[in-house]
């Protein structure tokens, strides 16, 4: 749960004035600013923010402020919640102005059995730049957020894909790189690569899509499979049924 959220729902309960509190105001303050729960000191002035959060959220709850849009809450720091998308982060989001310059998205698929993506996640999250990627999806539609957004883990390949067998490669021929690329890991298919994602990832991916777009300003031609930019295994077509259907889905993002 976000720790606003939290603690606005432990405020609403005249709890404000316990140790509960205190801890988890700390946490929102923290979260706020991209840092996990505990680590390092929380200033004056980040209080002061949580405190307007959570005096923000206690507004919403209480119908003294509407629902924020889709568009505001895909912005927020912290851990936005989206709709209909059950998200784990290993590491909140910070100031999206101080995220790394995401200019794409990139679907994988990991050749990993299922039940994995929550130690896939917790590994990455231990070792950031390590090979592996930004978001990790469980076949039940779990998605895990692994490292914080202006940290850069190895993936792709270099993008030396130049047939033009998927996408114009004279657009991405190295140049969809791990450094300005968000990568999102599908686990699932082991033994058999060639096993398509799950409906439940399928319709996971068509929420947290639209999330990255709207976070990142990524329009959806520059939604990528990994076998459109790279040449992969022979056996499958890596992320093309999932860069398909974003791409379908045609989702703009808003204007600043």
């Amino acid at each position: 749960m976000p720790r606003v959220e939290f603690a606005a729902r432990l405020s609403e309960a005249g709890q404000a004035a316990t140790d509960d509190y205190k801890r988890v105001r700390e946490n929102a303050a923290r979260e706020l600013t991209g840092r996990p729960d505990g680590v390092g000191a929380v200033s004056a002035d980040e209080l002061h923010k949580a405190d307007d959060a959570i005096a923000r959220q206690i507004r919403i709850d209480k119908g003294e402020l509407p629902q924020p849009s889709f568009a505001e809450v895909a912005k927020w720091p912290g851990r936005p919640k989206i709709e209909g998308l059950n998200i784990v982060y290993f590491n909140p989001l910070g100031d999206v102005a101080h995220a790394n310059a995401w200019k794409n998205i990139i679907a994988h698929q990991s050749e990993g059995p299922p039940g994995t993506a929550r130690r896939e996640a917790s590994d990455q999250f231990a070792n950031p730049t390590k090979r592996g990627v930004t978001l990790w999806v469980e076949t039940d539609g779990t998605v895990y957020w692994s490292v914080a957004e202006n940290l850069v883990p190895t993936h792709t390949d270099g993008a030396d894909r130049n047939d033009n067998r998927y996408v114009d490669n004279s657009k991405t021929y190295h140049s969809v790189i791990k450094g300005n690329t968000i990568g999102v890991e599908f686990i699932g298919n082991y033994p058999d690569v060639a096993k398509p994602v799950t409906d439940e990832q399928k319709r996971a991916w068509l929420l947290l899509v639209r999330f990255l777009q709207e976070r990142y300003g990524i329009p959806p031609d520059r939604i990528y499979a990994h076998n459109w930019i790279d040449f992969k295994d022979q056996r499958y077509c890596e992320g093309c049924e999932l860069g398909t259907l974003a791409r379908k889905l045609a989702y703009c993002p808003s204007k600043p």
